[in-house]
């Protein structure tokens, strides 16, 4: 018998010379191939940086020759192969503006995505929801974002509701819906509607530790978690009436999950109070709760814990979470953080731009900043006006050389070496008292 062809020489054609559909990530060369295309996506810079200039219309054409290749995969019949191209399109979507190439695509790219959280599996719904929710960052609060959550929307509250569904597809559809909600929604019914979706899942929180069967929910507390989180950010910009109406429902009840084991549902509790603290006190400057020495006497347990049972960096983790709630409750007090993006500055100073900042942040990573610098969107919900413009003179001052900063690592490695071998070697000092 003849030996078989080896690998990589005419794979990729069948009978007759034919292309035909192929799995172009493996297990162990997914991530591989998805960096090979993305790996430059996360700094704009890093096509120019410290070498040759290279022509900027090729590259984009190249990039999005490379997009249009991932996009035609996302229908693949490998659900890998489609995972592998939603996680591509996921990097250079929350690293890159591109706009015009998701507006000519953009009924392709909605028609892929609910193919895939329709007829996915659990890693292939989340990729396909975490994709939905930049697809709407990129599209801003438009019209055609608004037909891209109509055909969305029920599809991921379907999801959300489906008791049937993996909890990790419920969790990310969950924050899908509440982010996409927020950037698209105008027809305050909608609002409404999602919201109660929401709602409908993080109250069963409430009911401690057991469901309606009597079985432990302990395992559903990460897709509480995500609701409560989605349905605060919409809160914020419910119009006051309501606000009002949503705080008087659950301000009595949310204390309960402070006790709850999960610390992340601590902490969404917690930040959830002092949010909800915040717009109670803009409606209502004489604001009264009734029972605030319980609710203190519970934050501060949590902002000073020392239970041993917990892990140092939980313990440590709750502790700054909830110093600051207790602050917002207790002082109408909120810790103002500065956010750094190319040559601006933006101030958190209340919990509604935390929240909102925050979430977004979790769903753009390390593209956040530049997402701050570039994005109309973004820059309208911060209020931080038009992008600003920076010729290639001054951006080129702004730069730190690659040598530069190498020296600096290398200083910094040095001196933290040392405060460690200091802190860490105390048995000389020791031996010298014998």
């Amino acid at each position: 018998m003849p030996k078989p062809k080896k690998r990589g020489s005419n794979h990729q054609r069948g009978a007759g010379g034919q292309p035909r559909n192929v799995q172009p990530f493996s297990d162990e060369d997914a991530s591989i191939e998805t960096m090979s295309h993305c790996s430059g996506f996360s700094d704009p810079a890093s096509f120019t940086e410290d070498g040759p200039e290279v022509d900027e219309e090729a590259t984009q054409e190249d990039l999005e020759y490379k997009l249009k290749g991932f996009i035609d995969l996302t229908l693949d019949k490998s659900a890998k192969t489609r995972q592998a191209a939603l996680e591509s399109l996921k990097s250079a979507f929350s690293s890159k503006i591109l706009y015009e190439f998701i507006m000519e695509r953009r009924m392709t790219l909605t028609d892929s995505i609910e193919r895939c959280i329709k007829k996915g599996k659990s890693d292939e719904q989340c990729a396909a929801a975490g994709l939905a929710c930049l697809l709407c960052v990129q599209m801003g609060s438009g019209i055609e974002s608004e037909e891209i959550f109509k055909t969305l929307g029920p599809v991921l509250k379907k999801i959300v509701c489906d008791g049937t569904a993996s909890i990790q597809a419920r969790q990310a559809c969950a924050t899908c819906l509440g982010i996409c909600c927020f950037i698209v929604t105008d027809d305050i019914t909608e609002l409404y509607s999602t919201m109660e979706c929401l709602e409908n899942i993080f109250t069963k929180a409430y009911q401690r530790d057991r469901d309606t069967n009597g079985v432990s929910s302990a395992h559903n507390s990460v897709l509480h978690v995500s609701a409560l989180l989605a349905w605060t950010l919409l809160l914020t910009i419910c119009p006051m009436n309501e606000v009002k109406k949503k705080i008087e429902m659950h301000l009595h009840k949310l204390p309960s999950l402070l006790s709850c084991d999960d610390l992340n549902m601590r902490i969404a509790a917690g930040e959830t109070l002092a949010l909800l603290f915040e717009l109670a006190r803009e409606t209502d400057a004489d604001f009264f709760y009734e029972d605030m020495d319980l609710l203190t006497e519970k934050l501060r347990a949590l902002a000073t814990d020392g239970n041993k049972h917990r892990a140092k960096v939980d313990k440590r983790k709750q502790r700054s979470v909830f110093r600051d709630v207790l602050r917002a409750v207790e002082e109408r007090d909120f810790p103002t953080e500065m956010v750094k993006f190319g040559p601006e500055r933006m101030y958190i100073d209340c919990w509604v731009k935390k929240q909102t900042y925050e979430t977004f942040k979790e769903i753009l990573g390390s593209g956040m900043q530049y997402h701050l610098q570039s994005n109309d969107f973004l820059r309208n919900v911060f209020e931080l006006g038009p992008p600003v413009m920076l010729d290639a003179a001054t951006l080129k001052t702004m730069k730190i050389s690659r040598f530069e900063r190498h020296l600096y690592n290398s200083a910094a490695f040095k001196a933290r070496t040392k405060a460690r071998s200091k802190c860490r070697d105390k048995r000389a000092d020791v031996g010298e008292f014998f």
